[in-house]
């Protein structure tokens, strides 16, 4: 009888997969309820949350969390596992997140690359095996080889390729062909543990995104413990609705939104909303890290001596404790409990619609109660939400936060660069609470009727913020600019320099109409420039880091202007030996110069003059000794082609005479004024060195 053929080498390899999979010993997993259930969650602002499991463990236990890949960074930086019983945590395990491949090929036998049955054994080669074929045969696999047979006849003949297995039994060599083998026992336990564990890595692999990590208790009896770690999760966000009344203080309304984009259901868990900005970030702890290492021969070397290493000269000095400081805690009660809806009969429906329909806006706290406990941790601020909180997995949640009245005052905020004829409605907010309001949109509603939105950034309690929220139609601004002017402020003499103070002028006016039937405050923006001074008006109603705000009051259907004038200081320097004298004369002439300076620039401008008159004298002298220097070469040229007896050699000797004479006297006036000039110099020198005057 023929034996069954078992199919190809893929199919071998799903068989053996599954045979693995029943024979393993899986892990000991936690009871069912004895698992620590999630029991608190705080969410920050910053995009982390903090997620806390309570319950109780029973001897020696293993629990086991199921998490994503991308939050296994996370819990390797902040995990914090306790046991309050006396018991002790012995090990914390997760899987490797080595590649694939390089953990399968650290196995005795290598899957990698799907290999066939065939391949499978080539890499036992040399182990004891069993093959039932379909008589049980033991022996010693020498090897796998292909060979190419020749079935059928006729049309139906084909060639096809078997592949085979070579045995070294107790009877001698044995061949037999793989599509004949029932069964392939691997005698040797330590082989066949390295197949099974391979196998294992295949199969986790098929979740690649979720990985386990196993905690380990270890104790007796029941006790407490606690599972706490951080991950990323979505921001929370905060909507505000604003009722403005005009006879009531404005009432705030706050909802917290918050998203469960975790793996598993929040089932009443305390909940609370953290905002701030702490510093969080994310290392990748998971991912193994080989350091590439060279590869150096062996060499013989004699033994070296062991090294000794002095001690440190200065002596290590402890860091001084940080000052403990404590924040008292403030705490804020937020209107009471939830209010419990009361549903009436349908007899009364019309009844209430006509009632729903003459409702204001201005009602919004009825209904709705804050939820949250307000309370400051630190530089933090937290809303603790009161009531335990369910939310199924990757669905989202408002949660009422803020509820109650505030102060604030209306008003009209112009920038030119927003908007050029129109300034927006607006209302400064003061926030009155002891709340730390997050940022985030408001929606406003006026006298009843919805006004438009605003966004506000985070307000810490004591503090305003201006918002806006429509476009002001019934004021209208018209701003003109005057620029590009300078003005000389100031004229000062110090050491021999003449120093300058100008000031570039830009004015700006603005013309604000209130065509509207009440009185309005506008608040005008325009940019702000350290290096420019505010001069009219001599401040500004209040200052941002980037803008001047001046408050402008307009009573109905009035118009009032608003002048600003910024000035810039120039500076300029002139050295009064240096600059011209016209120059110097334009100062000295400048009514913005002070008596002083005007009486040192006219001493300064003599003593030069007079300087200046003896150079020139000096200069012509020097002319007048080139040019007679010049003339004696032009005569002694001509007197060599003279003879000496001719009236005209007689006349150039005589001329020659009379003009060395008049090189003595040059130089001699030369001389003198050089003199007179170093001394004039010296005395200018002197006089603008002793100036300081302003």
């Amino acid at each position: 009888m023929r034996a069954r053929s078992i199919g190809s080498g893929d199919t071998l390899v799903r068989r053996l997969i599954l045979i693995s999979f029943l024979l393993l010993p899986w892990p000991v997993f936690a009871e069912d309820g004895a698992a620590l259930p999630l029991s608190k969650i705080v969410l920050y602002s910053s995009g982390v949350g903090y997620f806390q499991h309570d319950g109780t463990v029973n001897n020696r236990l293993q629990l086991d969390l199921r998490l994503h890949t991308n939050q296994i960074n996370d819990m390797l930086k902040s995990l914090v596992v306790q046991d309050f019983g006396g018991g002790k945590v012995s090990t914390v395990t997760y899987g490797s997140r080595d590649p694939i491949t390089k953990t399968l090929g650290s196995f005795g036998i290598n899957l990698n690359g799907n290999p066939t049955l065939g391949q499978i054994l080539t890499q036992v080669r040399g182990e004891p095996i069993e093959v039932t074929a379909p008589n049980p045969i033991f022996g010693t696999l020498v090897g796998v080889e292909k060979k190419t047979e020749s079935l059928g006849e006729g049309s139906q003949h084909r060639m096809v390729e078997q592949e085979y297995i070579t045995l070294l039994t107790e009877d001698g060599f044995r061949s037999l062909s793989l599509s004949t083998v029932q069964r392939i026992k691997l005698t040797n336990p330590a082989l066949n543990a390295e197949l099974h564990q391979a196998l294992a890595t295949l199969a986790t692999n098929h979740d690649a995104q979720k990985k386990t990590v196993s905690i380990t208790f270890d104790g007796i009896g029941n006790r407490q413990a606690r599972i706490a770690y951080l991950t990323e999760t979505p921001v929370w966000k905060t909507s505000y609705r604003l009722v403005l009344d005009e006879d009531k203080a404005p009432y705030l309304q706050g909802w917290a939104i918050v998203e469960n984009q975790t793996p598993q259901d929040w089932n009443n868990v305390t909940l609370s909303l953290v905002s701030g900005r702490p510093i969080s970030f994310t290392m990748d702890l998971y991912q193994p890290l080989y350091n590439p290492r060279p590869v150096v021969q062996p060499e013989l070397y004699a033994n070296l001596k062991p090294q000794t290493y002095g001690d440190a000269m200065d002596e290590l000095k402890p860091m001084a404790p940080a000052p403990s400081t404590r924040n008292e805690m403030k705490k804020e009660r937020m209107l009471g409990k939830m209010t419990q809806g009361a549903t009436s009969s349908r007899a009364n429906a019309p009844a209430e619609a006509d009632a729903i329909a003459d409702m204001e806006m201005g009602r919004l706290e009825e209904g709705v109660t804050p939820m949250a406990m307000a309370e400051d941790k630190g530089e933090l601020f937290e809303y603790r939400i009161d009531q335990p909180v369910t939310l199924a997995k990757h669905q989202s949640a408002l949660l009422p936060i803020i509820g109650q009245s505030l102060q604030g005052q209306k008003v009209s905020l112009y920038n030119q660069h927003v908007n050029a004829k129109h300034p927006l409605n607006g209302y400064r907010l003061k926030n009155t609470s002891a709340l730390h309001l997050m940022q985030g949109p408001i929606t406003l509603f006026d006298n009843g009727t919805y006004a438009g939105d605003a966004r506000i950034e985070d307000l810490p309690p004591g503090q305003d913020r201006l918002i806006s929220y429509a476009l002001d139609l019934k004021t209208e601004v018209e701003p003109a600019f005057d620029g590009g002017t300078q003005e000389l402020a100031t004229v000062s003499l110090k050491k021999g320099t003449m120093l300058i103070s100008r000031r570039a002028v830009e004015d700006r006016t603005y013309l604000v109409k209130n065509r509207d039937t009440k009185a309005k405050t506008i608040l005008i923006e325009q940019p702000y420039r350290a290096d420019w001074k505010l001069a009219e008006p001599k401040e500004s109603t209040e200052r941002t880091r980037n803008l001047y705000r001046f408050s402008v009051a307009v009573d109905p259907g009035k118009n009032v202007t608003l002048h600003v004038k910024e000035t810039l200081p120039i500076q300029e320097s002139i050295l009064l030996s240096e600059g011209g004298i016209d120059q110097i004369t334009y100062y000295q002439q400048t009514k913005e110069v002070s008596p002083k300076v005007k009486e040192a620039l006219q001493r300064v401008v003599y003593l030069r003059n007079k300087l200046g008159d003896v150079r020139a004298q000096r200069t012509r002298l020097d002319q007048r000794i080139a040019e007679i220097t010049a003339e004696h070469a032009r005569i002694r040229e001509n007197m060599q082609r003279l003879q000496q007896n001719s009236d005209l050699y007689t006349r150039y000797v005589k001329k020659l005479d009379q003009q060395e004479t008049e090189l003595d006297s040059l130089r001699k006036d030369i001389e003198r004024l050089k003199n007179t000039e170093e001394e004039h110099r010296r005395e200018l020198q002197d006089y603008m060195m002793s100036l300081d005057i302003s």
